[in-house]
């Protein structure tokens, strides 16, 4: 497994497209500058051996070796040695609404933000149990299959946004069922699935797939996320989501399909608002499942790769020094020779 200990030098690569812009300005420049001297065509005549396409080939081999370099800072390092613990806890299947209405700000910062949040705090909770990350809107799909390893969930969960899925609408049903189906064979660890929804729009079917749900031994939570007075929904630019009417959409949080279906998966309902009570809450209904024992896969000693992206640099720095501008001058002067 592939991990980088110091992440944060990936931002110095915005170096390399603020390097292209300023190389655009160089070229344009120099372009102005010909053109003053004479005809673009006659400079060309005059200058057989220049090889636009050997310039591009060096600029692209220096940025190549810069991103290299940005990657070794970053200190990539590889699990050398693997090894299959043996753990007790539990298996949670997060599934995550990402409907558009989880941008409203009922809750600070807005409803989708406020369930990684919550999200990340539970894993940092998390020791010897198994997570993993179901989104959902109109349609639904795993985002992480369940694991252990809780570096590779928080990045997963950094990455979600509405735009993961472009059917809108809230199906809780579709999420219960994909996260039934994501969990593990072992036998004797209690399961749970924790389904983070404002219910809106809501499809039909939840009650059904979280009846199903139980009997699989799993428990299924709800948190609902927002206010049941409404609120509107960004869409940028300081703007709000409107109907076909011009009217600004309101969107509230759907508390009594939370509550049913939360009762059809045997699990409990939880309203999540800008205090920490939904957190404690659900720490504590987790606590009372069974655990039980589970494998994980974990990768420890590792060991710094720099080396190989060491060598890369080199090589494409040798090759960069190798690649002159001008056409094949070796031949060329091997016919000047020939010719005396």
């Amino acid at each position: 497994m592939l991990k980088f200990e110091d992440p944060t030098y990936f931002w110095l690569l915005w170096i390399i497209p603020l390097l292209a812009v300023v190389r655009i300005g160089v070229l344009w420049q120099r372009r102005k500058r010909l053109q003053k001297i004479g005809d673009a065509a006659l400079l060309k005549q005059l200058m057989p051996d220049v090889s636009k396409a050997r310039r591009e080939w060096k600029f692209g081999l220096i940025m190549a070796a810069i991103a290299l370099m940005v990657v070794m800072l970053a200190r990539p390092q590889m699990g050398s040695k693997v090894s299959n613990d043996k753990r007790n806890g539990i298996e949670t299947i997060i599934a995550i609404d990402i409907s558009n209405s989880m941008l409203a700000r009922d809750v600070v910062p807005s409803r989708l933000d406020k369930s990684k949040m919550l999200v990340e705090n539970l894993v940092d909770n998390f020791t010897n149990d198994k997570i993993g990350l179901v989104v959902f809107a109109g349609d639904a799909f795993v985002q992480l299959p369940i694991t252990s390893d809780y570096v590779s969930a928080k990045m997963f969960l950094q990455s979600i946004a509405p735009s993961l899925i472009t059917t809108q609408g809230t199906d809780v049903a579709r999420a219960i069922t994909l996260a039934s189906n994501s969990f593990t064979q072992q036998q004797g660890v209690g399961r749970a699935i924790i389904l983070i929804t404002d219910g809106e729009d809501h499809e039909g079917g939840a009650e059904e797939a979280a009846k199903q749900a139980r009997k699989k031994g799993i428990n299924v939570f709800i948190l609902g996320i927002g206010s049941t007075k409404g609120a509107p929904i960004p869409v940028g630019n300081g703007d709000y989501l409107k109907d076909a009417s011009g009217n600004v959409v309101m969107t509230a949080l759907n508390e009594q399909m939370c509550r049913s279906v939360a009762q059809a998966g045997s699990g409990t309902y939880i309203h999540v608002d800008n205090t920490s009570d939904a957190q404690e809450k659900l720490n504590s209904e987790l606590s009372k499942l069974q655990k039980g024992e589970t494998q994980s896969v974990v990768y420890s000693e590792y060991a710094e790769q720099f080396q190989a992206f060491a060598i890369l640099v080199l090589i494409l720095l040798i090759v960069e020094a190798c690649l002159l501008e001008a056409k094949n001058p070796l031949f060329k002067n091997i016919k000047f020779f020939k010719k005396q």
